[in-house]
């Protein structure tokens, strides 16, 4: 009799531990399941300069490689950078391929649906590239024109947008990533391009004889640390990491490098 019911226990317990811990982990702390690995994993898009790029030395750097760097060592864990494009930073996040996301990752509400946003440590302007010589205003102005840009970025929703609401008949070229995207606004393939004020500026400096200059501002975007949804433990860690780094001045002093200019004074106030 009390062979039978401790196998019954057993099995009830075997049955627990499928649904509880089998599942994928649901009920694990991200946060603490990071520090015992002793290593994180943040997603970062290294063919975006300045945000992700490689230096002289084949050296990964930027403004998100130096994020990343500084929040992981600031947790106290080893950091595992892995290259990501602008189209399967989500992906990735969702896939369980990264921790997060520091891919010069605006916060937009079509991706708050699948996942979280940490507050914003800084800010990303959306541009429209063009020849000088040519007097573009607004968005109306590409009617009948070819944009390029890079599939699913923030650029492309606000190009995508633009055109809808000024009823333009825009070609819109979508590439996979930023480098194809620049490459073919620096050899001619396309005159317009849809991009981060950055990437747009380092596309006319790298090609002076094209000609290009920076047209019209479509938007600007608060950038955000990109987490899976439901990790309230590792999301408070990072907005409080946020917080004290934007106060203590180091990710102004990161936006600074690269951009030569601060953050706005109300993210700095936050």
């Amino acid at each position: 009799m009390n062979i039978k019911l401790s196998r019954r226990v057993l099995s009830c317990g075997l049955a627990m531990t499928v649904l509880l811990g089998g599942a994928g982990g649901a009920f694990a702390n991200a946060l603490e399941t990071i520090k015992q690995r002793g290593r994180i994993q943040i997603a970062v898009d290294v063919g975006h300069p300045p945000y992700g790029m490689l230096d002289d030395k084949a050296q990964q750097t930027g403004l998100d490689i130096d994020t990343a760097k500084l929040l992981a060592k600031d947790l106290g864990v080893t950091l595992e950078v892995v290259p990501v494009s602008g189209a399967n930073r989500v992906p990735f996040l969702i896939s369980n391929k990264v921790d997060l996301v520091i891919a010069s990752f605006s916060i937009t509400e079509e991706r708050k649906k699948v996942i979280s946003f940490s507050k914003p440590y800084g800010v990303i302007p959306v541009v429209i590239l063009g020849p000088k010589a040519e007097d573009l205003k607004d968005a109306s102005g590409l009617d009948g024109k070819s944009v390029a840009v890079a599939r699913g970025t923030t650029a492309d929703i606000e190009l995508t947008k633009a055109a809808k609401e000024k009823g333009v008949t825009a070609n819109i070229v979508r590439y996979e990533d930023e480098a194809t995207t620049n490459t073919a606004v620096g050899t001619g393939q396309q005159d317009y391009m849809s991009a981060a004020l950055s990437t747009a500026q380092a596309v006319a400096d790298q090609n002076p004889g094209r000609n290009l200059a920076i047209k019209v501002e479509l938007a600007a975007y608060p950038m955000a640390v990109g987490m899976r949804q439901k990790e309230p433990e590792l999301e408070a860690w990072v907005n409080e990491w946020i917080t004290a780094n934007l106060k203590n001045g180091e990710l102004n002093k990161v936006y600074q490098h690269y951009f030569k200019q601060s953050l706005p004074e109300e993210m700095l106030n936050q």
